[in-house]
């Protein structure tokens, strides 16, 4: 865990909602009530999110007591109770809707990101995100992508190279983009993986000619085009699918036997679990 990043982003997001206060709560419990609740679940899929609820939890209340019942990556039905917290009232109202918020999300992309899993899981070949996330809350949706059973890809455009088709055309070629891609880092003193994006088998042909990457990106390849690029490519770098990438067209793509295939909808896609809080009564 990024303990940093994750702090700020807890208190960020309280403040964001309360503003510091809870006007309601404070109108209607005793400043030294105490309750217990626990989350339930209305869905179906696979849970994530718990470790940063007990974490959200202890922010606002650090005498707060966490139970958990299910680990995250656990299969979820309707009715499972996913923790107890035993904590000051005030307290787990004013955490109530970020815990459910983050916790709906991280879930719906980890369910997602679990059945496409499943689709390839006897194929030597890695499903990845992308950066296709909800602004300020990729370190959380991408931790529910490998909660899921998929793999990450860069973090963002500080830890990887990407080149894709508005580059080379800004560039005027594949090779001058590439030989432009070397020079900086050579000159910057930086070992960055290169991913080359490709439209068509012409531009697979200039990619391998010109060499100098880590990974060649096939994009939007039909799938004959997609076994005959990974045909002249033959092992020299790895390959990449991509583009429009489905629930039941994940598997064709990886038996053409392609390294990785990427996947937007991962996290862009995902449709948030139900789950409810619950307080109780006469706790």
């Amino acid at each position: 865990m990024d303990r940093q990043l994750i702090d700020r982003f807890i208190k960020e997001a309280l403040y964001e909602d309360t503003h510091g206060i809870d006007h309601t709560s404070r109108a209607c419990i005793p400043a030294d009530d105490t309750s217990k609740a626990h989350l339930l679940v209305k869905d179906y899929g696979i849970i994530a999110g718990i470790d940063l609820a007990r974490l959200i939890m202890q922010e606002v209340d650090p005498n707060a007591t966490f139970t958990m019942h299910k680990k995250d990556g656990d299969d979820i039905t309707y009715g499972d109770i996913v923790f107890d917290v035993q904590a000051n009232t005030r307290a787990l109202l004013m955490a109530e809707r970020l815990i459910l918020n983050i916790m709906q999300r991280m879930s719906g992309i980890a369910s997602l990101s679990y059945r496409f899993a499943n689709e390839v899981a006897d194929l030597p070949v890695k499903l990845l995100d992308t950066r296709k996330t909800t602004p300020l809350l990729r370190y959380f949706e991408k931790w529910a992508v490998r909660i899921g059973g998929c793999y990450n890809y860069r973090d963002g455009l500080y830890d990887w190279i990407m080149i894709k088709d508005n580059h080379i055309d800004a560039s005027g070629s594949i090779t001058e983009a590439l030989h432009r891609t070397q020079a900086y880092l050579k000159e910057n003193n930086l070992d960055l993986g290169i991913t080359l994006e490709v439209r068509n088998l012409n531009e697979v042909n200039e990619a391998l000619k010109a060499g100098g990457f880590t990974r060649i990106m096939l994009d939007n390849f039909e799938i004959p085009l997609l076994e005959e690029a990974v045909r002249l490519v033959g092992g020299q770098f790895e390959t990449e699918a991509s583009g429009g990438v489905k629930l039941n067209t994940v598997r064709r793509i990886a038996l053409t036997g392609i390294d990785y295939i990427s996947i937007g909808s991962l996290t862009h896609s995902a449709i948030a679990l139900d789950l409810s809080l619950k307080i109780e009564k006469g706790s």
